[in-house]
């Protein structure tokens, strides 16, 4: 067994395609050996700017030799069978074997392949992992590269190490011989360095200035950061995608710090530490206070004499030249207001069949004012604009804008002038809350959108509801993303997600598979979050983007844990449109199914099912079949049924019995009528917990049922009245829930 080195230099590879080139690496390395019948262990792969290395452990020296032989076609077979069989396998007629199968005469194709060194299959594995690797960008180089056929690589390949134990493994790529040299660092150590084997490669390139393990840079550039900074009193701004990337560009990191011109802390902290960040890779600083400091941290690829000093003050004066021009920008766009910054969206297309961003920007704004009239987003009893706690209850009344997608909920009686006052700062704030997008700092930024606009806009002297609610209208953006809170900012962000919902859906543009251009699931999950976040009443009144969310709803439930069968127990009634309401019902099923009374209900509810299925059974349901509703089940559930429903179970529960009931049936019938009213009430109430207790006070009673009493009695009255009493039963447990979708 021998451990085997690959290492593959280049000049200098991206930072941000090095973990996928380290995983491609191993991939291909992998396929080969796995071809050539080489098994394959523990496999490390590390990078550095200018190399990709791979070492795998405990390799044979040689393959085993090998017999395989295949089962061919019976003899006589048509010779065009015959001969395909021969060339897969690649033997020859003449090679075949015939051997008797069940009683006839059949050909076998037997191949013998002799064990091979290892490295004679490494030499040939390595040119086609060369030849087959991906990257997202490749070059061709040289003179080479007037032909298309020529190499392609990151960056010109320069040389190529490949060691099996001690033994070189020779192979030529592009008229570079592999070898025992490498290079060390650029500027420490320049010079052809000598490889004995994997064991000693990491350690020499350490001895000159090349730390090979990219996760060992990383944490050098995580600790020597975070001491520079405290070295100063600072404490390091903690950035972990710039650790990864500052590893990427340096062989022999040294983090250092730096300060730059107290000045620059007029411009906004977040512009500070984008500028440092994107175009200079550095880390920034806050004080004891929790402020940006005036101090950055840059990696170092190399080990100054004097201590990094020059190197600080190159790096400052780069830094200095960017801020000058952030500067800039905050200066030039605060000359204009955000109205007349708004007045450019006018020129910019949001959609060739929606209009422009202006269009949308008016939509927006009627849609955020309409929900605030309509108490749907209501601020707390103490404020008018949205800075407080709330407590948002059921409310509205009217029709939405036509473009808004969603019908209103009563109306609270909230004051009228605080609620007028709402509507307007909402509307204003939608007004403005996409003027930033044509800012000089945005087009330079356009990761700041919304959060230049908020500064905008306090600087202009707006309220801090309106600033706050043009920074924050884009959230929440992803599953972590804070959900914003204030009525004035949850108003702006749900109007404007709603629109981009409403205004893709009515063009047709929906998301496909996993195709999805526009963002519309990550919109809807934005929705969802203000929505249950905040206890927004809000009923969607679209069929098709109701069932959008509900598949958004059923996602997010199961990725926070809640059980498949219970989501789809609570989705198959149908008819809920309050995705609040629903999430209630979802969660208060949740709790009672995990009870003993909950899982002995559903057994009970399973054992009723089935016979009723058994016999064909639909009770009340099956008299209103004629309704042409395909699930009967589904029946009650139908609000322009309900009356019928009703009158016919009164009517049928006032009809006297032909027989006298046993104990356990009357007992059941007991049960029904006490938990049927005590569970419609509670779910008029939005009580579902209480629903869920109605429902477990039938436990005993249909046990006892089960237990004591004949259903396919010999009696037709009797037969026909208790399989009534087990559709009762079940279409009293489906007002809850649909129970025939829970598993166990």
């Amino acid at each position: 067994m021998a451990d085997f080195l690959l290492e593959l230099r280049c000049e200098e590879i991206p930072a941000r395609m090095q973990a996928g080139a380290r995983a491609e690496l191993e991939k291909l390395f992998r396929r080969e050996m796995d071809a050539a019948g080489v098994a394959v262990g523990a496999v490390i792969v590390w990078s550095t700017p200018r190399r990709l290395a791979l070492i795998a452990r405990d390799l044979p020296q040689a393959t085993e030799a090998v017999s395989e032989e295949a089962k061919g076609p019976p003899e006589g077979a048509p010779d065009q069978a015959v001969e395909g069989f021969c060339r897969k396998n690649g033997v020859t007629r003449d090679q075949l074997e015939v051997r008797d199968v069940k009683g006839r005469p059949t050909y076998f194709a037997v191949r013998n392949i002799p064990g091979r060194a290892t490295s004679a299959l490494l030499a040939e594995a390595i040119p086609a992992i060369v030849r087959d690797f991906s990257w997202p960008k490749s070059m061709r180089w040289g003179a080479a590269s007037l032909s298309t056929e020529s190499l392609r690589w990151v960056r010109p390949l320069s040389g190529i190490v490949a060691i099996l134990g001690e033994e070189l493994v020779e192979c030529v790529i592009d008229g570079i011989a592999s070898g025992y040299a490498t290079k060390g660092h650029r500027f420490h150590c320049p010079g052809d360095i000598t490889i004995g084997s994997a064991d000693d490669y990491a350690e020499k390139l350490r001895a000159c200035h090349v730390i090979v393990n990219h996760e060992e840079r990383q944490d050098m550039i995580r600790a020597g950061a975070a001491r520079a900074a405290a070295d100063a009193g600072l404490t390091l701004v903690e950035d972990e995608g710039l650790v990864i990337e500052n590893a990427g560009l340096t062989e022999w990191p040294v983090p250092l710090l730096g300060r730059f011109d107290e000045d620059f802390l007029a411009v906004p902290p977040e512009v500070i530490q984008l500028t440092a960040r994107v175009n200079q890779k550095y880390f920034v600083c806050e004080d004891a206070s929790g402020k940006l400091a005036n101090a950055f941290v840059c990696t170092a690829n190399i080990e100054a004499q004097d201590g990094g000093a020059r190197v600080v003050d190159g790096n400052r004066k780069v830094l200095a030249a960017r801020l000058a021009d952030a500067r800039f920008f905050w200066d030039v766009d605060r000359k204009k207001t955000l109205a007349e910054h708004a007045r450019g969206l006018e020129r910019i297309t949001f959609h060739e069949k929606l209009g422009t961003v202006a269009d949308k920007v008016e939509r927006v704004a009627k849609l955020a004012r309409w929900l605030v009239e309509e108490g749907i987003v209501q601020s707390s009893p103490s404020s008018c604009d949205g800075e407080g706690d709330r407590s948002p209850q059921a409310s509205g009344g009217g029709a939405p804008p036509s473009d808004a997608g969603a019908s209103a909920t009563s109306p609270s009686q909230a004051d009228g002038e605080d609620r007028a006052a709402l509507a307007d700062m909402a509307e204003r704030a939608a007004r403005l809350c996409k003027a930033d997008l044509v800012t000089e700092m945005v087009g330079e930024f356009p990761e700041l959108q919304g959060l230049m606009g908020g500064y905008y806009a306090r600087a202009e002297g707006l309220p801090d509801a309106v600033a706050d609610a043009i920074r924050d209208h884009y959230k929440p953006v992803g599953q972590g993303d804070v959900v914003p809170t204030a009525a004035v900012t949850v108003a702006v962000s749900l109007a404007d997600k709603l629109d981009t919902l409403r205004s893709f859906f009515s063009i047709d543009e929906k998301p496909t598979g996993s195709k999805d251009p526009f963002a519309l699931r990550r919109a809807a999950l934005g929705v969802i979050r203000l929505v249950t976040d905040n206890g927004l009443r809000l009923p969607i009144a679209e069929g098709e983007l109701l069932d959008f969310f509900a598949d958004r709803l059923k996602v997010q439930q199961r990725e926070a844990g809640v059980r498949h069968d219970l989501i789809d127990a609570v989705f198959a009634l149908g008819n809920e449109d309050d995705l609040v309401r629903l999430l209630a019902r979802v969660n208060a099923l949740q709790a009672f199914i995990e009870t003993e009374d909950g899982a002995n209900l559903l057994a009970g509810y399973k054992r009723a099912a089935n016979i009723l299925k058994k016999e064909d059974w639909h009770g009340i349901e099956g008299e209103i079949a004629q309704t042409g509703e395909e699930d009967p089940l589904a029946i009650v559930d139908d609000p322009d049924l309900k009356a019928v429903i009703d009158a016919k179970m009164a009517e049928r529960h006032a009809k006297e019995l032909s027989y006298t009931p046993e104990p356990a049936e009357k007992a059941l019938m007991d049960a029904l009528d006490g938990s049927e009213r005590k569970a419609a009430a509670a779910i008029e109430a939005e009580d579902f917990g209480a629903a869920m207790a109605a429902l477990a006070s039938l436990r005993a009673p249909i046990d006892r049922f089960f237990d004591e009493v004949t259903v396919n009695a010999d009696e037709e009255n009797k037969r026909a009245h208790r399989l009534d009493l087990l559709a009762r039963f079940r279409a009293a447990v489906h007002k809850v829930a649909d129970f025939s979708r829970i598993e166990g």
